[in-house]
């Protein structure tokens, strides 16, 4: 199935000369959607994967119904300041500064392996932040599964030591 029918392109969005590739008309058509998930699951199902982390926001979308479909814990990386319990802490940097990203201290174990997932990778900066957060539990990252790679940006590259694996790609 050719995905990219269902990612609308946005120019100047969120701010001029940026063009957003827009996931909603992907998530409302029902056969585009259960498509990617079974992708993702198909791709990660010889992994040995023991938990899926998705990164917030819209890699939750993905991550909860692939970690069910894998009959392992959904595990929630957020921003600073949504966690209730005790947390690590990860600060990485933005285009325009710096944010960070938080998870529960008591999310991963020692050597589990961990697929992480998010909806797109772009420079990689979230995606390398989350892999910090999942090594500083003791935990290996068997793969990073995106939705959409564009390709351009480097994200890929920045994240070489890793199986990264993407399913729609823009160069």
């Amino acid at each position: 199935m050719d995905l990219k029918q269902f990612i609308r392109d946005v120019p100047d969005f969120p701010q001029p000369g940026v063009l957003f590739r827009d996931i909603t008309p992907l998530l409302k058509e029902p056969a585009a959607f259960q498509y990617a998930i079974d992708w993702f699951r198909d791709q990660l199902s010889g992994l040995g994967v023991e938990a899926v982390v998705g990164i917030e926001s819209r890699g939750f979308i993905f991550a909860a119904p692939l970690a069910y479909q894998l009959a392992v814990p959904f595990i929630p990386v957020r921003k600073s300041g949504k966690l209730p319990a005790a947390r690590m802490s990860v600060e990485y940097a933005l285009e325009y500064g710096t944010s960070e990203l938080d998870i529960h201290q008591d999310a991963l174990s020692p050597g589990q392996n961990v697929a992480i997932v998010d909806d797109l990778i772009a420079t990689g900066g979230t995606a390398i932040a989350t892999t910090k957060l999942v090594e500083l539990l003791g935990a290996r990252v068997a793969a990073l599964a995106f939705l959409v790679e564009l390709a351009g940006l480097g994200g890929r590259e920045r994240l070489k030591e890793y199986r990264v694996l993407s399913l729609i790609r823009y160069e």
